[in-house]
């Protein structure tokens, strides 16, 4: 009767424990919590960064080409918005220029400064490379012939703005259009790359087919995987990431990257007087907020989405507040402190970039870059 007794209540104790169980929610795996941060971070920041600079950067061929056609004052002044646009998503962009933009080269390629004026001036008077450009694959002329030093949006910024304004219509050539246009062309090119290169076959048709026609690359290392796939597959056979601890790292390392250089280069550079010439978006009087948007795509990463995807669960964010507030708390303190310091800069930076706040933003960047570091000896620990 007792081993009965025992037999039973044994039973009981494992039904119990079977309950218990099914009333739990799953507990995930750190691979598994990992790898959803990896997803989320691919689909909702990169994706939606690379999609919006294609967009806009196709637009903006469209708007240089309505601006020559109707050479009014509206059509410049709207081809300039879009511009900034564009501009915006890019430097958002700059916390992720490890994978695509730096293999095949397409960060100097489309955002190199100072422009070449001397060059430029060259250029514009030699009637064969204009009449290359006002070709129908004058992109591609400009993308292979011109250089990087005439290239991308800072050439597009001197052909469009004067002294932080829409220039007059009345100041733009023809000839300048036609320039202006074609790179435009090479931009928008490079901007569909970078989609293509990280999404894959999510892109639209038309950017993927202007890729293909083109011949640039979008896979790593030419073979089978996206850049996004390749991140999302870390840990797994074909990736270039040995672990998800390693992509997550991967991610850290880009925004250390851009904060050191806001606070080293762009903003350090002419503050120090290593190099006074040396400063991002002269003519559009953007410097400023190319240095914020550049904080933007760090806490765009560590929050895992573009305003408005950002979550609560699958974030670097909300994995590290479970694993050491405090750090959590910090890496938080130091993005808001960054953004805080390089809004109070004085605009235009072109014309103040001596002035001590700007030596306060530089050393705000450089506390963020230090915090990150000790986030990544965590990760690498787990």
């Amino acid at each position: 009767m007792k081993n009965n007794i025992l037999f039973f209540a044994a039973i009981f104790m494992m039904m119990g424990v079977m309950t218990s169980c099914h009333k739990d929610d799953p507990v995930m795996t750190a691979d598994e919590t990992q790898k959803a941060i990896l997803e989320q971070y691919v689909n909702h920041t990169i994706a939606p960064t690379y999609s919006n600079l294609a967009n806009n950067a196709e637009q903006l061929v469209t708007d240089l080409q309505t601006l020559r056609a109707d050479r009014t004052q509206g059509n410049l002044n709207r081809t300039c918005e879009t511009f900034l646009t564009a501009r915006a998503w890019w430097e958002r962009s700059e916390a992720f220029l490890f994978g695509a933009a730096s293999d095949f080269g397409i960060d100097p390629h489309i955002d190199s400064w100072p422009l070449d004026v001397d060059a430029f001036n060259t250029m514009m008077s030699n009637t064969a490379q204009i009449q290359a450009m006002d070709a129908e694959d004058g992109d591609e002329y400009a993308g292979e012939k011109l250089g990087n030093s005439l290239l991308g949006f800072h050439g597009i910024e001197y052909i469009l703005f004067s002294n932080g304004a829409p220039k007059s219509v009345s100041e733009i050539t023809d000839l300048q259009l036609i320039y202006a246009i074609a790179v435009a062309g090479d931009l928008r090119n490079r901007c569909y790359q970078l989609e293509v290169s990280w999404i894959g076959n999510a892109a639209p048709k038309s950017h993927r087919d202007k890729v293909e026609d083109l011949e640039l690359n979008t896979t790593v290392n030419g073979g089978d995987f996206s850049y996004g796939d390749n991140l999302k597959k870390s840990g797994t056979i074909g990736s270039t990431y040995p672990s998800t601890a390693s992509g997550l790292m991967a991610i850290i390392d880009g925004c250390k990257t851009i904060a050191d250089e806001v606070g080293t280069s762009k903003i350090g550079k002419p503050y120090n007087g290593e190099d006074p010439n040396y400063i991002e978006s002269p003519y559009s009087h953007k410097s400023i907020e190319d240095f914020y948007n550049n904080i933007i795509s760090i806490e765009n990463a560590y929050y895992g989405g573009v305003e408005g995807q950002q979550s609560n669960t699958a974030s670097l964010h909300t994995y590290l507040k479970g694993i050491d507030a405090d750090l959590d708390n910090r890496v938080v303190a130091a993005i808001n402190h960054a953004k805080t310091k390089i809004h109070a800069m004085p605009a235009p930076f072109v014309q103040n970039y001596t002035n001590a706040a700007n030596g306060e933003a530089i050393a705000a960047c450089q506390a963020l870059d230090d915090i990150l570091s000790e986030v990544n000896t965590l990760i690498s620990k787990q």
